[in-house]
């Protein structure tokens, strides 16, 4: 469609267009990227317009303005989330920031709570029948135009067209200012080491399985997270922001949406943020599906999607799960924006969870990120009821369904070193744990990621195999109860009945993962794991040996789950310096003698009495 043919008395300059806006006038701007530059540049350099409100939600532009003088003598800005170009302005009290879930704002103009009066948007030029696209953002910013009295659009060539709801037709909007320029170019803010971020990545990778439809924030830690999964298949996408940290899972069909239920085959976002090749990609594009905010942020929308893992980051996590992820204290740092909006929707997802992602420390390792308590003056933006598992460089805390002693414990564990002692210590003043709770490691246990692996049994079910942590006391409680009498009393030579807190908390505090290691086979049952199989060994008399034991669950029996932990058992053994195995075998526990003559064949057993048999299991170091 020809313009200067078809509404010839709609094109004005941006000049013209802005003189419409009256003194007092409340104007809407379309979001982040897509938000119209020019437009933005004209209002601003007008020398009529005083006491204008504007609402937007990322901004860009007007950062660049903010400190002049006489500018906030004559505007007003209501943002719904604080882009770091505004991070400033809002720490010097120079914003308004408004705190609303981003599925919900478009309804503060649908219900006419926020009145607008203009709309400002960037859109690409009209196709033949009349529809331009709102490109790379739909967002919010449908829904300010369908509310404002008077529509302004600047129509840019560079503008992305994108699919799904982002057409609007020439008919809504009330003046035209034509105006080619770049799009609004946005990346991550580089950091220098990126080892953080990628142990972080490493640790999520390890929760997403593939053919998960996952959520990801903007920023460099989510684009790490992304770079972890690139050897993961068919994941789908639901999500607010598409960044240029996507794009080389889709170039190499990582993502291919194939396994979605809700909306399959497609991308399923709100907007874009990023560069040219990003904004070239998505041009039209059929595989990427634009939805407003109300819909993609709509909880029980993300939960029609099964298998939906939210990834999100935060400024702070408190010992009992609480999150902070929108101010520093009291200085308003981003926004509530969709964090709750994807926590809620894949809480609901069947199959679903949600990943609070974020280092452990702050400030070049002076401040813990992990905190007995949220600073004060901090937003709890994110409930301790709502998170899944809470990822850093440390490893992973798992928070659904647990108590506060274990919450406590998990999160403890995932926090710097050189803090653990201490958030252990306030726990136990404000009486989260009990007196005697054994801290966590003060080591930096990243060299156990080596010993974890897993094992397919006949039935296709997977064994996830790691070390036992303090954190995995309740499920050492549940696996013990489990075992039938028999195989309590062949692995601990007694029939206990009872297995007391004391002294699991004692076998726990044992194991250093060198001279005492103790491997535990987990299974999933439903959206959790359960214990089914453990295996140690521990230094005992000659220095050389260790003592080795296993149990396995009756359901998972002959299955040759002890087979593979001996040859784990063993590998980890050796790196750790020793030389073989030693037993104490009953004899009526053929079992696991069968387990050590088939991996032993040279074994040696020493008869002893009461029916029990020593043997000694040499490596073979050939």
């Amino acid at each position: 469609m020809d313009l200067k043919t078809s509404c010839p008395q709609k094109i004005l300059t941006a000049e013209n267009a802005i003189s419409k806006i009256k003194i007092g006038s409340r104007v809407f701007i379309g979001t982040g990227c897509g938000e119209p530059q020019h437009l933005v540049h004209a209002m601003v350099k007008s020398k009529f317009l005083y006491d204008i409100l504007i609402y937007q939600m990322l901004s860009h532009t007007l950062s660049k303005y903010i400190d002049q003088d006489n500018f906030l003598n004559r505007f007003s800005l209501k943002l719904f989330f604080i882009s770091r170009d505004m991070r400033k302005a809002a720490f010097e009290g120079k914003i308004d920031y408004i705190p609303a879930y981003l599925s919900q704002i478009p309804s503060l103009f649908y219900s006419k709570q926020i009145g607008l009066d203009f709309a400002l948007i960037q859109v690409s030029p009209p196709d033949r029948y009349g529809y331009c696209s709102l490109g790379v953002s739909v967002d919010i910013t449908r829904a300010g135009l369908v509310n404002a009295k008077t529509v302004i659009a600047q129509v840019n060539p560079k503008m992305p067209v994108t699919r799904g709801d982002s057409n609007v037709h020439i008919d809504e909007i009330d003046f035209v200012v034509e105006h080619e320029e770049p799009i609004v170019n946005y990346l991550p803010a580089v950091k220098r080491d990126n080892v953080v971020a990628q142990r972080i990545g490493h640790y999520v990778a390890q929760l997403i399985e593939d053919g998960a439809t996952i959520q990801v924030g903007f920023g460099t830690l989510p684009d790490v997270i992304l770079q972890s999964l690139i050897k993961k298949r068919n994941l789908g996408v639901h999500t607010q922001v598409i960044t240029d940290g996507f794009l080389p899972l889709l170039k190499n069909k990582v993502i291919t949406c194939k396994k979605k239920n809700h909306i399959p085959g497609r991308v399923v976002a709100s907007l874009c943020m990023g560069t040219e090749p990003l904004y070239a990609y998505v041009n039209e594009n059929p595989m990427f599906y634009f939805r407003s905010s109300e819909y993609v942020n709509d909880p029980n929308v993300i939960a029609m999607n099964d298998n939906l893992v939210s990834i999100s980051s935060a400024l702070e996590v408190d010992l009992t799960g609480q999150i902070c992820s929108d101010s520093v204290g009291y200085m308003f740092y981003s926004g509530i924006g969709d964090q709750v909006d994807f926590l809620r929707g894949s809480a609901m997802s069947k199959g679903g969870f949600s990943i609070i992602a974020l280092p452990s420390t702050a400030q070049n390792g002076n401040v813990s990120r992990i905190v007995p308590n949220l600073s004060e003056g901090a937003g709890v933006a994110t409930t301790r009821g709502d998170v899944g598992f809470v990822v850093t460089e440390y490893g992973v805390a798992t928070l659904k369904s647990k108590s506060i002693y274990q919450r406590v414990t998990e999160i403890a564990q995932i926090a710097h070193p050189k803090f653990r002692d201490e958030l252990i210590k306030s726990a136990k003043k404000y009486h989260y744990i009990f007196a005697g709770q054994i801290p966590p490691a003060q080591d930096d246990l990243i060299f156990l990621e080596d010993y974890k692996t897993s094992y397919r049994l006949k039935n296709n079910k997977t064994i996830q195999f790691r070390p036992i942590m303090p954190s995995d006391e309740i499920s050492s409680r549940n696996f013990f109860y489990s075992l039938q009498e028999k195989r309590v009393y062949n692995r601990y030579f007694s029939k206990h009945k009872v297995l007391g807190r004391k002294a699991l908390q004692d076998q726990l505090a044992s194991v250093d993962y060198r001279q005492k290691m103790v491997l535990i086979g987990l299974v999933m049952r439903g959206d959790h794991q359960e214990i089914v199989a453990l295996g140690s060994y521990a230094q005992e008399g000659d220095l050389q040996l260790a003592e080795v034991a296993f149990v396995v669950r009756d359901d998972f029996h002959n299955m040759g789950i002890a087979s593979f932990l001996m040859d784990r058992l063993e590998n980890i053994a050796k790196e750790n310096g020793f030389m073989g195995f030693t037993a104490t075998v009953l004899d009526e526990n053929e079992a696991m003698a069968n387990v050590f003559k088939k991996k032993y064949p040279d074994l040696k057993t020493v008869r002893q009495e009461d029916g029990v048999s020593h043997v000694t299991m040499g490596f073979d170091n050939s």
